[in-house]
């Protein structure tokens, strides 16, 4: 029987009330994580190391005595709580884990150090007052929320990335279905002035390094977890391309990141033009109606250009606008989501050291050509 089947056999075992399950919450469960620190130690100081900054919660080795259940039913049901209360049912099924709120606790702690057990507040992170946390003994501290602790602190949090990961599948899924509903519109002349050949070559233009000034997060929250919305027009359609590009290996602020990591194919841009839109993954999003808000701004914006071609390209920026000005502040928990913007990236046009509109990235793009292979 593995960790997880023992988990579940343990919370059918064990009657959990309704309310019991819906008031469970991540400061419960640092609480209660700090009170079993003795249990956790061996194995936590085993899995969280240089390599590896956290641990899934159902893979803490909680032994299976009777007031263990309790506690280890109402972790379930919050992990079940955190997926639903994105939508993510059918795209993850964990999400919650205890991580090293930084790097730089690690020695200390392998030292012997006795931890924190903290968790991020609710609400917008400009209304925070402090970070609670717990100690082994029961006692409760309050931290500053953007001084890092010398004492080091383990957060029961989220897994960000795999949030993120996840929710950029369900808003891929949302966006497709969306495009894919049958609508009245005609293909729009330009198409016909493209090849209807198969392309020997595939276009694209790739951010070859990048680097952010501002991550916007205080320490709790951990490492950025960035992503790009790539906005433009469809080369044969009156009607948006949106696509969502995952940045996992942009973590902190101030360092500079050697992506190659492509971002635009222009066989789905018209006029060889798009924008970048450089946004942080945050608490709580809802996101399938993020993907249906984005779609929405730019599709309502593009239906007051009655003659696209007019204007070709210069449309996009605006476009691009319309979406970041509707992205209503009621679909984040947090209130720093927009990272910055690339307005107007060219095919075929390098940049070098090329600021985002906000002055808050800097990055490097470079067009590449890709030879099709048998």
């Amino acid at each position: 029987m593995n960790k997880l089947t023992a988990l579940l056999v343990l919370c059918l075992m064990t009657p959990v009330s309704a309310n019991a399950q819906d008031e469970v919450s991540k400061r419960d469960l640092a609480q209660e994580l700090s009170r079993a620190f003795p249990q956790l130690e061996k194995s936590l100081k085993g899995t969280i190391n240089q390599y590896q900054l956290s641990a899934s919660l159902s893979d803490l080795p909680i032994q299976p005595k009777p007031q263990a259940r309790t506690f280890m039913a109402a972790m379930s049901a919050a992990n079940d709580t955190e997926i639903e209360s994105r939508g993510l049912q059918q795209y993850t099924d964990e999400l919650l884990e205890l991580r090293l709120a930084d790097p730089s606790m690690l020695a200390r702690w392998q030292a012997g150090q006795s931890p924190l057990f903290a968790f991020e507040p609710e609400g917008a992170e400009s209304e925070w007052q402090y970070i609670e946390a717990f100690d082994v003994d029961g006692n409760v501290h309050y931290l500053d929320i953007y001084d890092i602790p010398e004492r080091p602190v383990l957060v029961v949090d989220t897994n960000n990335r795999e949030e993120l990961k996840a929710g950029l599948a369900l808003m891929r899924d949302e966006l497709k279905a969306l495009q894919e509903q049958p609508k009245a519109q005609k293909i729009v002349r330009y198409s016909m002035m493209q090849s209807t050949q198969e392309p020997t070559e595939i276009n694209t233009t790739i951010l070859k390094k990048i680097q952010l000034k501002d991550d916007h997060e205080p320490w709790i929250s951990g490492k950025a977890e960035v992503y790009a919305i790539v906005s433009g027009v469809s080369p044969d359609r009156d009607e948006p391309t949106i696509d969502l590009i995952e940045m996992p290996y942009l973590d902190y602020a101030e360092q500079s990141y050697p992506a190659n990591q492509i971002m635009i194919f222009w066989q789905r841009y018209r006029w060889g033009a798009a924008d970048i839109i450089l946004m942080e993954q945050d608490d709580k999003t809802d996101y399938k109606e993020l993907a249906q808000t984005i779609l929405k701004a730019a599709s309502d914006f593009l239906a007051t250009i009655p003659d696209k071609e007019a204007q070709a390209y210069l449309i996009i920026p605006q476009m691009t606008s319309a979406i970041i000005a509707l992205l209503p502040d009621d679909l984040f928990i947090n209130d720093d989501d927009f990272v910055d913007v690339f307005y107007t990236i060219m095919k075929d046009t390098e940049y070098t050291d090329h600021s985002g509109a906000g002055n808050n990235a800097v990055a490097d793009f470079a067009p590449l050509i890709i030879q099709k292979t048998e």
